[in-house]
């Protein structure tokens, strides 16, 4: 009862406040992230192992097992673990507890992981670490293509040029693309040549190693000037690579370019893709942390044009999965669905109140409300999203309940004569305590949403949130906006008010007093029965019994089924029974 004094005494405070309200929600509503659901914070760390020519077998008893162990005793907040050991490769997903730090979580698998190294078969690599969460999902996909270039040039292209410029979009992870041949120093030995010369593999590797190194040549000072010194243990060119000398062989120095030819190749392909049936190369965008979809797919869009600029002319991109148009598609409907129903719920507060300026009180709290929740969601870091925005259409039905049983509790104290401020307190005074069990009631519904756990928890709790900051809001601003506003919107019933208003042109006023009439009639009817019933209380209950009893009897032939399990044999059977006999389906 305070805040409504308060709010009348001080009426430029709360309309400040609802400015505020108007501008911070949609500041907030401009920079919050949107998706189509909310993010699913379930931390994982991927750890990759590689060891080339080990079989899957070896690769699960020598590298997995013993670094699946390790984890255990070293790594704290561990759900559960999955792995996967294939061909010189093992995937070690590392699945924490919700609420886990997973920054503390990656130190200790960085650290244990360094530290393994010394127990595993040597040669063995240090592994990559990644980290991901379930929101992190692919949200565009290109197909790179271009007439006459080739596969290995189409995936050079893509990963060295385009890749690294789309790499600086925010909120944007680019893996490796997909397809085409990955370019790749190939020496073909010529074996016939080798057992001729008297070689063997391991001598070409080793003179290659030997002789293809990276060497500081250092500096030297002449006079005032200083110059670089270059060695030449490195070729410059992959010809050059055939120059290198192997060994010498009675006196004759061979070279690799006798018994091998190293070229510019690519490994054994193992992935195709294609475009219009011409060979390709697919990349694809999956959004990080929070960023919003439509926000890395605007900048994506933005960064290509400017890509394209440093690629040959025939490279084409072609947008091949656009996860934007999904988000839009699925807000713009819940947006529409939320926009109708405030329009209908304000056309029936028009037609039952009579009155525009009631009308108008409560449609300006409607959206103050919903922006209030949009800016609580904002600071909790939640997102725009299906869940958040069907709360929010949810809700809006709901939301005018507090104004308007206010207001029409205004008008009631207004037709009993008194003046605007005397009825606005009593008018608050008589359904605050109403209004307040009403909203704490809807709210209840959803606090079991709090105590769901995995990724129901994370979808549902938003909406949830959403209703109920709503819906706090919305008694909040029925005990200060609504009074403010009626203060100098609503006007005091003169004498004979009733009359004038029955008299009124008004369609919606006259609509508004055969409405209550009706309704009155029907009160007054409903309450002569009750006064029967109550009067001939045995009569009544005698009554009521017998004809719930004659319903049932004449009903049930209309039914006429009864369904109940019957196990014959291990197997259920369906029974039903109908008035033409009884047939058995299994």
């Amino acid at each position: 009862m305070w805040i409504v004094r308060l709010a009348l005494r001080r009426p430029y405070t709360f309309i400040v406040l609802a400015i505020l309200i108007l501008i911070l929600g949609v500041v907030t509503l401009l920079r919050t992230p949107t998706d189509i659901f909310p993010n699913i914070n379930i931390p994982v760390v991927s750890v990759v192992w590689q060891y080339n020519g080990l079989s899957p077998d070896e690769m699960s008893g020598r590298i997995t097992s013993p670094y699946e162990r390790a984890l255990t005793t070293t790594v704290n907040n561990i759900e559960h673990i999955e792995s996967q050991s294939l061909t010189g490769i093992s995937v070690v997903k590392i699945y924490f507890h919700t609420g886990t730090n997973v920054e503390a979580g990656l130190a200790e698998v960085t650290a244990i992981s360094q530290t393994m190294l010394r127990a595993l078969p040597p040669g063995t690599v240090p592994p990559l670490i990644l980290t991901y969460s379930a929101s992190s999902v692919p949200v565009l996909q290109l197909g790179l293509s271009g007439t006459g270039l080739s596969e290995q040039k189409l995936f050079d292209l893509a990963n060295s040029s385009l890749r690294t410029q789309l790499a600086t979009v925010q909120g944007a992870a680019i893996p490796y693309p997909f397809g085409g041949k990955l370019p790749q120093v190939q020496v073909d030995l010529d074996t016939a040549a080798m057992q001729a010369k008297g070689l063997s593999p391991t001598d070409v590797v080793n003179a290659v190693s030997a002789q293809n190194l990276i060497l500081p040549g250092g500096t030297e000072k002449v006079g005032m000037y200083e110059y670089q010194i270059e060695t030449n243990s490195a070729p410059r060119t992959i010809e050059q690579l055939n120059d290198i000398p192997v060994k010498t062989v009675n006196g004759a120095t061979v070279f690799l370019r006798d018994v091998a030819h190293v070229r510019n190749g690519f490994p054994p392909q193992t992935n195709v893709v294609r475009v219009d049936g011409h060979r390709a190369v697919l990349m694809t965008i999956i959004k990080s942390g929070n960023a919003s979809t439509l926000s890395i797919i605007s900048r994506v869009r933005d960064v290509l044009p400017v890509a394209l600029t440093s690629l040959p002319p025939q490279f084409k991109i072609a947008p091949l999965s656009d996860q934007s148009i999904f988000v839009r598609g699925a807000i713009t409907g819940v947006v529409r669905e939320a926009v109708i129903a405030a329009c209908l719920t304000a056309v029936m507060i028009l037609i039952f109140l009579g009155s525009w300026r009631s009308t108008l009180i409560i449609a300006v709290s409607i959206p103050l409300s919903i922006l209030v929740s949009f800016i609580v969601l904002g600071m909790l870091g939640e997102t725009i999203n299906m869940m958040t925005l069907g709360g929010m259409a949810l809700a809006v039905g709901i939301l005018v309940d507090d104004a308007t049983v206010e207001i029409e509790n205004i008008n009631r104290n207004l037709e009993m004569g008194k003046e605007i401020e005397q009825a606005i307190l009593d008018g608050a005074a008589e359904i605050a305590i109403p209004a307040f069990v009403s909203t704490l009631s809807i709210c209840i519904v959803f606090v079991p949403m709090f105590f769901l756990g995995g990724v129901a928890r994370y979808l549902f709790v938003p909406m949830g949130e959403a209703v109920i900051f709503a819906m706090l809001a919305s008694y909040f601003l029925s005990r200060t906006i609504v009074p403010t506003m009626a203060k100098y919107m609503l006007r005091e019933h003169e004498e004979g008010h009733q009359e004038h208003r029955r008299t009124s042109r008004n369609p919606l006023v006259r609509w508004q007093m055969k409405f209550e009439d009706a309704f009155e009639h029907l009160r007054d009817g409903y309450r002569d029965l009750l006064a029967v019933c109550l009067e001939y209380r045995a009569v009544f209950v005698v009554g009521f019994f017998a004809f719930c009893a004659l319903s049932i009897a004449l009903l049930y032939p209309w039914l006429g089924q009864d369904f109940f399990p019957d196990v014959d044999g291990g197997q259920f059977k369906l029974h039903v029974r109908a008035q033409t006999g009884t047939r058995i389906e299994e």
